[in-house]
């Protein structure tokens, strides 16, 4: 009888033995004994051993300390209200959207708070895959340049952080979920060296109304 099933076979009269009254644990005792010539006093402490039960192999890595299914609606919830930032950036905004999610949604988050700033990027991503695909990448209100941008000089190379008057632009749309028709854009421009920061808000992105 090869190992394996020797285990396996002791395994399964141990278990007879301990449950058996004294005649089954006699004839459980003799066939062990006839079977695999063991002495009769060497057989009872061998079958006398309790059973151990199979253990369940560990799995490699880090052990949990959160609970996805629960965590999942208020990250989702989050993650959209936030623009879809990528793991690293929502992180980091994590600490600053949740009282606010507390306050919109009347409920309190304590032990979920706690676990949810605990979480790396990396599983912050890996919970939101499923959904990042749904909602793919979001909506754009950046055009590629176009003809009128030839004719325009722009300096690539020239840029003088050391004094004011270096600027940098960006626009955000207030549109909801669709780019169609007419709303606001909020206009934000920093200079480079002293940081100040001038908003602005505008009707459409055309020159009439930026300008």
């Amino acid at each position: 009888m090869g190992e394996v099933r020797m285990d396996l076979h002791l395994k399964t009269q141990r278990w007879r033995y301990h449950r058996g009254n004294r005649e089954v644990k006699k004839r459980i005792l003799d066939e062990f004994c006839e079977t695999h010539g063991y002495h009769r006093k060497a057989a009872a402490r061998l079958l006398r051993q309790f059973p151990i039960a199979d253990k369940k192999p560990k799995k490699p890595g880090k052990k949990k300390v959160y609970d996805p299914s629960i965590l999942w609606e208020p990250l989702k919830k989050i993650w959209l209200a936030a623009d879809q930032m990528c793991g690293k950036r929502l992180k980091e905004a994590l600490p600053i959207w949740l009282p606010h999610y507390q306050k919109h949604h009347e409920t309190s988050l304590d032990e979920l708070s706690t676990q949810l700033l605990a979480m790396s990027a990396a599983t912050i991503d890996r919970l939101l895959k499923p959904i990042k695909s749904r909602y793919g990448k979001g909506l754009s209100g950046t055009k590629p340049g176009s003809l009128l941008r030839k004719h325009i000089p722009i300096n690539t190379n020239q840029w003088d952080t050391r004094q004011v008057g270096f600027m940098e632009a960006d626009t955000v749309a207030h549109c909801g979920t669709s780019l169609m028709g007419d709303f606001v854009w909020s206009i934000t421009m920093t200079d480079i060296f002293s940081g100040w920061t001038e908003v602005r808000a505008t009707w459409n992105k055309g020159a009439t109304g930026v300008l």
